[in-house]
């Protein structure tokens, strides 16, 4: 068998001059030569400033698997461009070789097979060794953090982010802006803030109660760096009361406020700024329209929707930089800052290959002290999957774990029909591994996690699809959510994305009867993660285990319930 070492391949450093559009040869460097630390590490260090980013990270303290998505639509003017393409249009456009280690790292195919060749990717300890190389070669670089960073495991829930915000403590950024965080409640967010030892940034988090811009949160951070002064503007999740329960932080309110970015935008550079970074948890193709129609951003480092993409998207004279989730990659960019002017820019994504980059021995041991309190609880084996059976989340309709989480929704709470949010966080189980208590919680793990049962008419149930398909697919970037469609088991439809809401779902069927769904007919209808206050049931985690224990072996059917048309 050929050691892992050997097997993998590494890209070279990407060029990208700045306001390039083309894409390059990056896949085909990919294939020039075998990796290793050293050339994974490597980059032709470039002008003045070094930014480094990281978003979206889950509280993925341990390596990982995490299949990229296989349907990713985009909808008015985005529809054929980045960041939806995937598979083998992806490594096409991109000029990716086929079963190579870009192929796996950013696309679904083959992903089971090339998985046990490549292995995990990720783990705190792997990106501290990269962060730290890029501090040795550039001390003054800007580490970013994009947010979502504290919350997404078993050790998260259990410590409220401490074990996260520990962590990401020890390895310095900068500064950091948020999303998923704020569902710790305000008093524990607050709490947090409070000792952070780098900037909370947010110039569209205000206070709820007098609309004015929350105090706990700065707008934006100036730094000098490399001889360059630096603004970093933090654009925190806008639809925090919508996607998540509002109750939990009811103090704040959010939105994109574009005409406040461009204020910031000209406050700073009135301050002598030279270089304009957003720090953004827009989601992509949100950051894309207020790419276009904000003056004055050099930079857009871009979280929430997960997008992972091997060179910068130039929007105008804005550079947009897409850095993946779940810890996968790091981004570096390197900029030529001069008289206020970028003269040019270079780009690396670096995937963090967890077989190959040596752990730092400092941050592995904080992280194995902040799990050892845990370890034996989720560490047992709760089932495994079959020799065929990939589990995942992530794409616009249901994955494989989705239908496991329907499934035992229908079978443990004795529902007819399963709802389950299109959240993008989660990471992937092989075939023939084990599932263990940690692999549930960290496809369940939230702090509203109550899995309901109730009774809902087939027309509010025809409204919740269409509600959740416009949020998605509606062909205004400022009115998507940057989530998925909601999972449903138990229930077929078509779709047509290409419609107006309120016609694009049709032929809703029961799929164990085979029936209509009856606009006027009650249905009962378990789910989890609701919004609504004083949701009532069992958590999530322990729903699935006890449908998982139940099984055994998990051997999930083809799913075809959900029947879509794009054109």
């Amino acid at each position: 068998m050929i050691p892992r070492r050997d097997f993998l391949q590494i890209a070279m450093a990407t060029t990208a001059l700045y306001g390039a559009s083309s894409f390059g040869n990056w896949g085909r460097l990919a294939a020039q030569q075998a990796i290793s630390q050293n050339t994974l590490l490597e980059f032709e260090t470039f002008g003045n400033v070094s930014l480094i980013h990281v978003t979206d990270i889950h509280a993925q303290l341990k390596p990982i698997y995490f299949r990229e998505p296989e349907i990713n639509i985009g909808v008015g003017e985005n529809k054929g461009q980045v960041p939806h393409i995937t598979g083998a249009d992806f490594r096409r456009l991109y000029g990716i070789e086929k079963n190579s280690w870009p192929s796996y790292a950013l696309s679904y195919e083959d992903f089971a097979s090339l998985a046990k060749g490549y292995g995990r990717i990720g783990g705190i300890d792997r990106v501290a060794t990269v962060v730290k190389a890029m501090r040795a070669d550039r001390p003054d670089a800007l580490l970013l953090d994009g947010g979502d960073t504290w919350h997404g495991s078993y050790t998260c829930y259990h410590t409220q982010g401490q074990d996260m915000v520990n962590a990401m403590n020890a390895l310095q950024p900068d500064a950091m802006t948020f999303h998923w965080e704020f569902t710790l409640g305000s008093e524990r967010m607050n709490e947090i803030i409070d000792d952070l030892p780098f900037a909370a940034l947010g110039q569209n988090i205000f206070d709820a109660e007098w609309n004015e811009p929350a105090e706990q949160f700065s707008p934006y951070k100036l730094f000098e760096r490399g001889g360059v002064k630096i603004a970093v503007i933090g654009q925190a999740f806008p639809y925090m009361p919508i996607a998540n329960p509002g109750w939990m932080f009811p103090e704040f309110s959010f939105g994109i406020r574009e005409k406040r970015m461009q204020e910031m935008v000209d406050e700073v550079r009135s301050k002598g700024a030279e270089l304009v970074v957003c720090l953004s948890h827009n989601g992509f193709d949100v950051d894309k329209q207020m790419a276009s129609r904000v003056t004055g951003l050099d930079v857009i480092l871009s979280g929430h929707t997960h997008d992972a993409l091997p060179q910068p998207y130039i929007v105008n004279k804005t550079a947009i930089i897409a850095s993946g989730s779940n810890g996968k990659f790091v981004s570096r960019v390197d900029l030529d800052v001069q008289n206020g002017q970028v003269l040019g820019l270079r780009h690396k994504l670096i995937p963090i290959f967890a077989d190959v980059i040596t752990p730092d021995a400092d941050m592995s041991t904080l992280i194995e002290a902040e799990r050892a309190p845990y370890i034996n609880e989720m560490s047992e084996v709760i089932g495994e999957t079959a020799d065929t059976q990939t589990l995942y989340r992530r794409g616009n309709f249901n994955g494989t774990w989705d239908d496991l989480i329907c499934d035992a929704l229908i079978s443990e709470r004795d529902a007819d029909i399963a709802l389950s949010p299109g959240v993008r966080w989660g990471p992937s189980i092989l075939p023939g591994q084990k599932i263990t208590r940690e692999d549930v919680w960290n496809v369940t793990s939230m702090t509203y996690p109550e899995a309901y049962r109730t009774e809902m008419t087939g027309e509010f149930l025809h409204f919740i699809l269409e509600d959740v398909a416009d949020n998605l697919f509606n062909p205004d970037p400022y009115y998507q959510q940057g989530g998925d469609m909601v999972r449903v088991g138990g229930l077929g439809y078509h779709i047509d994305v290409g419609k107006s809401q309120g016609d694009r779902i049709t032929n809703m069927t029961m799929l164990k009867t085979n029936e209509k769904i009856d606009p006027t007919k009650t249905y009962i209808v378990a789910g989890w993660a609701s919004v609504n206050e004083g949701t009532e049931g069992p958590p999530i985690w322990e729903v699935v285990e006890n449908h998982i224990r139940k099984l055994g072996v998990i051997s999930l059917p083809e799913n075809t319930s959900v029947q879509i048309r794009s054109a």
